[in-house]
């Protein structure tokens, strides 16, 4: 943890001096005047956005208009990243240049003015040429990602199970994961998901947590929308890190443990039953097939582990009910344990990631950021006879939308 802060960090600074040093270099070929407006405008938005990251929580988000409020944060996650693929750039050509200094030092070549010279525009300055466009490039694609941010993707897959009970066959389940009601700003796009879930008929419709950001109150204005979800064999959903409330202070213990309870009470009235380390078995004719639900659990230090998956095997008859999935928030779950004291669970259903909200996932090739701290962070996953599926999330957090990684409604028949 410490490793990756020093690394950030060092980033991070080397981002601000090697886009100071470019921007300078790029306003000498303007007029006077032009060259100190350029310039005095990248130093004040500098300063602007580090003031918003340093007094981020004093600013009053929730009363600033929707669309100023996505601009400005997308644009200022754009700024950061902008910065780190500039310094990125600018390295490689230092290290370019001393590699070339050493290498002329020690071996010095017959013909130096061969060497020297260079045709058109020489490596530096196209290099520096490319940081300006990566870094425009970056800042006007995190600002373009907000239009994204309810561009739901539905996700069709099929799961071949050898153990399947034959009544079974066909089941089409419904995942979703990560609403974060408290980030919504559109009701009419919102519904128009709900829309698209229930178009795709599900037998079942699962949610893999953070259903909110925070807090309970989050949900109020979309109780009616979510309360559309509908599905014959039942809506299944647990918890995930944000349902908690871990994320805020609150006045006293009993207010967080109420916040808690509400938000439970708010999925029963919108007819969503929520599995706290338990498990239901779900019949068609003789044949059955359980689904397990645990609270949230998480292999990384900092994520809570009120994930029980012992407790809610109890009193399953496992002889009876040869198929199992298990619906847990966190996929670092399923390498840490499922697939290595659970290994009759076939089917593990997760969320969390988010995909980092960030990447490219596009067939042949699927990257994002978040691969560097999740191993299993979108899609599909199989370990021996187990198999894992991440959804990339249905909301957003912190940024107001999605670049590359797109929100998913996932769609997955039982073969």
């Amino acid at each position: 943890m410490r490793t990756r802060f020093l690394t950030t960090l060092v980033l991070v600074i080397l981002g601000e001096i090697y886009s100071f040093i470019l921007v300078r270099s790029a306003v000498r070929s303007l007029p006077g005047a032009w060259r100190i407006g350029v310039f005095s405008l990248y130093v004040g938005l500098t300063l602007l956005t580090w003031s918003s990251m340093i007094f981020f929580r004093k600013i009053d988000w929730a009363n600033l208009p929707h669309m100023s409020r996505n601009i400005f944060v997308a644009f200022t996650i754009g700024f950061f990243v902008a910065k780190i693929l500039i310094a990125a750039v600018m390295l490689f050509d230092d290290l370019r240049r001393i590699v070339l200094w050493l290498t002329w030092k020690f071996f010095p070549p017959v013909n130096t003015m061969s060497v020297a010279g260079e045709s058109g525009i020489n490596r530096s300055e196209f290099l520096k040429s490319l940081a300006l466009i990566v870094g425009g490039l970056s800042v006007s694609g995190f600002l373009y990602g907000i239009t994204n941010r309810y561009n739901y993707q539905v996700k069709k897959l099929k799961i071949s199970f050898n153990n399947l009970p034959a009544s079974f066959r066909g089941l089409k389940i419904v995942q979703i994961s990560d609403v974060h009601a408290g980030s919504f700003d559109n009701d009419k796009a919102v519904l128009r998901g709900v829309e698209k879930i229930m178009a795709q008929k599900p037998d079942i419709i699962v949610f893999t947590g953070d259903l909110v950001n925070n807090k309970a109150e989050e949900l109020k204005p979309y109780l009616n929308i979510f309360s559309r979800l509908k599905a014959p064999l039942g809506i299944y959903s647990i918890l995930g890190n944000h349902d908690y409330g871990d994320y805020v202070e609150w006045p006293s213990k009993e207010a967080k443990a109420s916040n808690l309870e509400e938000l439970k009470q708010m999925q029963a009235r919108m007819g969503w039953k929520v599995m706290m380390n338990e498990h239901v078995v779900l019949e068609k004719g003789e044949d059955k097939i359980a689904m397990l639900g645990v609270e949230n659990w998480g292999a990384k230090a900092h994520f809570p582990k009120y994930g029980d998956l012992r407790k809610a095997y109890e009193g399953l008859p496992e002889k009876q009910v040869p198929f199992k999935i298990l619906l847990s928030h966190d996929p670092s779950h399923f390498d840490a344990q499922v697939q290595t004291m659970y290994k009759d669970v076939d089917l593990t259903l997760s969320g969390h990631t988010h995909g980092m909200q960030f990447g490219i996932d596009i067939p042949g090739i699927k990257w994002s950021p978040v691969k560097y701290v999740y191993s299993k962070w979108a899609g599909l996953y199989q370990t021996g006879s187990q198999y894992l599926y991440v959804n990339r999330g249905y909301g957003f957090l912190g940024y107001p939308g999605r670049l590359g990684i797109l929100p998913e409604i996932t769609v997955i028949e039982l073969v």
